[in-house]
This record gives C-alpha cells, structure tokens and sequence, in this order.
C-alpha cells in the first residue's frame, strides 16, 4: 500500500532518482542537484510554518511504500505562479481578417505569448515510478492533493492549473519546437526544457515573437501538435477531466502541450469531500462489515498531512466513518479524530 505525506530532506535521492527517470519535457523536475534541493527546501519551508494566506509556497508529497519503505512517486502543488518570475504560456485565439467591400471574410487561428495564469496555483510534478503504476496507485497521487486543496484552501488561488506535457520523441525533439527553434532560436529543445527547469527564463522575453503568431504559418508537424498531451502523461489528463478540469486554449510555449484549468470549489473531489469522525475496528469487526466501500482518505493535519486509499465503512446517523485500526495507524489518527474523505467512483482503470 502506498501513503501520501509530506517530502523530507531524506527523500532527496528518490528525488534526484525521479528527475532522471522523468525525461525530457518535465521541467518541475530538472536533473539538476541545486534546483531540486531548492524545491524540497522551499517544500520544507511551506510545510514548517502555515502561510496566513495563498503565497509563493510549495507543497511537495511523496508516495511511500508501507511495506518496503521505498517511495514510489510525487506530486506538488505551487501556491501561486510567476509571483517572483515570469510565467509564460500561449492563449491559441482567433484573428478576423475581412472586407464587405471584397466580400472576404477569413478567420485565422493565432498564438499570442501571455502571462494570463500569474498568482494561479498549480498542480504539478506528478510522477510514479514505473513499478507502481498499477491498481489505485495513480489516482492516490493525483487527487490527494485535491483533499489537501479542500481542506486549505485558503492557502490557494480560487483557479487551479495543471500543465501537461506535450509531445516529443525519446530523444528529446518536440515538433513545435522545432518550428520555434528554426525561426526564433538556435537552442535545441532539450536545452531549452533544461534552462526553463532551472529558472533561466530570460531568454524567453529576449529571443519569443512579441507578436501572435499565425498558426497557419507554422508546419504541418508544429501545427498538429497544438494542445496535444504526451502519451505518458495521457492517464493523468483522464483523471484531472474527470474533476472538471478543462482546456482552456492555453498551451506551452515550447511544446504546446495544453494547460488545463478548474475553479477551487468545482472541483469534484473538493466539492464532494467531506469531514467525518473516526471509528476504530478490529480486524474481526471490520471482516463482518459487508457495506464497505473505497474511499481516498486524509488526515487534517498541515505539517503530517497523510493520504491514502482504503476500503471503509460510513455510518451516516453517528456521522462516523470506521476505519480499520491499521489504516488510522497509516493516517496518523485515532477514534474520535476528524479525517477528510471522497468516494472512490470513477473507474479505477
């Protein structure tokens, strides 16, 4: 089984071990000693003193496996983007180009560069080792950051993006890019991913087109890989939909991968979540029960959060979910206390 919580410095060689198994176009995580011990530091910092209010905070959490001890995966959430440095995306809009007189009307598809998401909170950096991906696994990752949303939610922007990764080869080569490169830049796409992950974004204001871009203008490759996600990061796309995540028309500027977005309080798992008492049963207690179900749970605590997925059994006129006694051990609570809970409904493909 695995259990969500809070990144620790000791975790840093799973962290640096993520980076290279990640690959190209996973900029949250440069294969880079300095910028990674930053992020956990930062993470460190977040979860060491509650901010008042949304800020440039980090919160980083790691799947650790119970049994082995090993951990497996991670997931972030940024409090609020480009605060310190600029966050860049293109918003793919349309341009009318028309005269009554010569009776043409022509609608153009253009890319402008924009800092529209600045101060949105983001989720980011999900990732799972390969030996994991299988059963529950990947949904844990990804919505226990949406119980932890819900339960602080004044530490965030009422929007919350995710960015996805758009396609490139195993080499590193986006089609997009390539464009980009041909015309605007003489870097190659791995170069630029590096740069960006470790923060060296000047280069983007020097050497983008101030002006939007026609799509019509790009190559035929470029063009076809506007808004589309990498086949990789497909599953974690899934599970953001089925939340009410939506794509906007924003897209990378490198890759043009889309950025999805959904309201804080529309969010499925956030909306439909709620806070219930504990009750503790034995394991004969809980074998009896035949009306359990699967649920993603939490604990309410900031500074050991903790988040797993378990079967449980709801007992609506005490208002108290039971709990078998080795699963409030893993969330760190104990009868009476308050957990946060979601019902696990969608497939579990």
């Amino acid at each position: 089984m695995l259990v969500i919580r809070p990144i620790e410095q000791r975790d840093f060689p799973a962290l640096k071990q993520f980076a290279i198994e990640s690959g190209h176009g996973f900029t949250s995580l440069p294969v880079n000693d300095e910028l990674l011990q930053s992020k956990l530091s930062l993470s460190i910092a977040s979860f060491a003193k509650r901010a008042p209010s949304k800020g440039e905070s980090l919160y980083f959490f790691v799947a650790e496996d119970t049994h082995t001890g090993e951990v497996m995966g991670t997931c972030a959430i940024d409090g609020a983007v480009g605060l310190s440095a600029p966050f860049y995306n293109y918003l793919l809009g349309k341009q009318v180009h028309s005269s009554t007189r010569l009776g043409i009307y022509n609608v153009v598809e253009t890319l402008t560069l924009t800092n529209d998401y600045t101060g949105v909170s983001e989720l980011c950096t999900l990732f799972l080792r390969e030996p994991a991906r299988h059963g529950l696994n990947g949904r844990l990752l990804s919505k226990c950051r949406f119980l932890f949303l819900a339960e602080f939610s004044e530490l965030f922007d009422q929007r919350i993006l995710a960015e996805m990764r758009g396609v490139s080869d195993e080499k590193g080569n986006s089609p997009f890019w390539c464009w980009l490169q041909e015309h605007f830049f003489s870097m190659d796409f791995s170069t630029v991913d590096y740069l960006t992950g470790i923060g060296r974004k000047g280069f983007i204001a020097d050497l983008m087109p101030k002006f939007p871009i026609y799509v019509s203008l790009l190559s035929k490759e470029a063009k076809s890989v506007i808004g589309i996600t990498h086949d990789n990061t497909r599953p974690a796309l899934r599970m953001l939909e089925e939340e009410g995540f939506r794509w906007r028309g924003y897209v990378d500027i490198f890759d043009a991968g889309p950025s999805v977005e959904c309201e804080l309080s529309h969010i499925h798992s956030v909306r439909t979540s709620r806070r219930l008492t504990v009750g503790i049963l034995e394991q004969q207690q809980y074998s009896a029960h035949a009306d359990k179900h699967t649920y993603l749970l939490s604990n309410i605590e900031f500074k050991h959060f903790r988040a797993l997925i378990a079967e449980a059994v709801i007992d609506e006129d005490k208002q108290q979910v039971m709990l078998h006694k080795d699963i409030a051990t893993l969330l760190k609570v104990k009868e009476g206390d308050t957990v946060r809970l979601v019902k696990l409904t969608h497939p579990q493909s």
